[in-house]
This record gives structure tokens, C-alpha cells and sequence, in this order.
């Protein structure tokens, strides 16, 4: 089939036939140049294809910590919350049980003095 295409040279001069040669060399450079940036090209895109793919499992994490942060603060209020109620209510008993210390104290003073009339 080769020499099909290479049938149409013949009876050329020389110098048409080495522009032909010149422009058939730059076509086939040309070829392999278009090859070649279409392989930068693909890979560029696939490059792409995985940087988007990371920033959305970035952006999915990032969503995933902000709800976990969330859920964490609200713990951390209802944490504070309990604490402060548990400090009130030991606060509320220790005012208790000095009151009842005092009345306990009282108690013993009067059981005393009215020991000491039942011994008179």
C-alpha cells in the first residue's frame, strides 16, 4: 500500500520532493507533539479528578469534626451545667447539716443542763 502512497511523487523535481520530505517530517512531529500533549492533558485531568476528590473528603471531614465539635460543646454545656447544679445542691447540704450540727450542739448543751438538774 506503500507504494500507492508514494505514487503521486514521482516526476517531482528534487526540491518539491524534499519540501514534501521537510513537511511530512513536521507532520509526523507534529503527530507525536499532539500525542504527547494529549498524554499531558489526560494525565492533568486525572490529576485534577483526584485533587477535587480529595478537597471533597476534605470538606466531608471538616463537616464530619465540625458536627463532632458541636456534639462535643453541647456535652461540655450540659457537663457545666450539672457540675454547677451538684456544687448548689452540696452547698445547700452542707448548709444543712450545719444547721443540724448546730442544732445537734444545742441538743447536747440542753441534755447536759438538764443533767445537771436532774442531779441537783
Amino acid at each position: 500500500m506503500s507504494w500507492a502512497v508514494e505514487e503521486w511523487k514521482e516526476g517531482l523535481s528534487p526540491r518539491v520532493l524534499q519540501k514534501i520530505h521537510e513537511l511530512e517530517s513536521q507532520v509526523d512531529k507534529l503527530k507525536k507533539e499532539r500525542q504527547q500533549r494529549q498524554f499531558q492533558l489526560e494525565s492533568l485531568e486525572a490529576a485534577l479528578q483526584k485533587q477535587k476528590q480529595k478537597v471533597e473528603n476534605e470538606k466531608n471531614e471538616a463537616a464530619m469534626l465540625k458536627r463532632e465539635n458541636q456534639s462535643l460543646m453541647e456535652l461540655c454545656d450540659s457537663l457545666e451545667k450539672a457540675k454547677q447544679k451538684t456544687f448548689h445542691d452540696l452547698q445547700v447540704k452542707e448548709s444543712q447539716v450545719n444547721i443540724q450540727s448546730g442544732q445537734l450542739n444545742s441538743s447536747k448543751k440542753d441534755i447536759e443542763r438538764l443533767e445537771q438538774e436532774l442531779k441537783r
